[in-house]
């Protein structure tokens, strides 16, 4: 894909998320070329009392930047799906999409010590390597998973 870039975007929902996941899917395949996608996992909702998050990761080719990706596909997306920012940045939310990685390069250093960002991006990127290059992202997100409470969601998976 000629001056096509890759950016791997994550997606969580803990607001309708079965709808919200779905819709997002759809609008972001009209804005970018998804080429693959990780298994969707429940996770606890951090900060919060609010429902168990739903997250997955999306692999896109994209002739944008990084920033455009931000304003062009990102913004528009959660604004059509009803986005409300507050300030509690762990609130409960309709859709919620991070550009984690871009053209090879880790944009969200969360991917290190978050399960809910390492584990679906691993599907995407497991070898992706600390900048220290000791550790593939595969092995972070194993370790992450032995501590905290990730359940695969067998039953939906992301269709583009």
């Amino acid at each position: 894909m000629p001056n096509n870039k890759e950016a791997i975007i994550l997606i969580g929902s803990n607001i309708e998320p079965e709808k919200n996941f779905k819709k997002c899917i759809e609008l972001l395949s009209n804005l970018a070329v998804i080429k693959k996608a990780s298994n969707v996992w429940k996770t606890e909702a951090i900060g919060s009392d609010g429902p168990d998050f739903l997250n997955a990761a999306v692999q896109i080719y994209t002739p944008l930047d990084a920033e455009s990706i931000r304003s062009s596909i990102i913004n528009p997306i959660e604004i059509e799906l009803k986005r409300i920012r507050t300030a509690d940045k762990n609130a409960p939310r309709t859709i919620d999409l991070d550009l984690i990685v871009f053209n090879g390069k880790i944009l969200d250093e969360d991917i290190w010590n978050k399960l809910f960002v390492a584990l679906p991006v691993s599907e995407i990127l497991p070898d992706l390597k600390t900048d220290s290059g000791e550790k593939h992202l595969s092995g972070i997100a194993a370790e992450l998973k032995s501590s905290a409470k990730a359940e695969l969601v067998e039953d939906f998976q992301i269709q583009f």
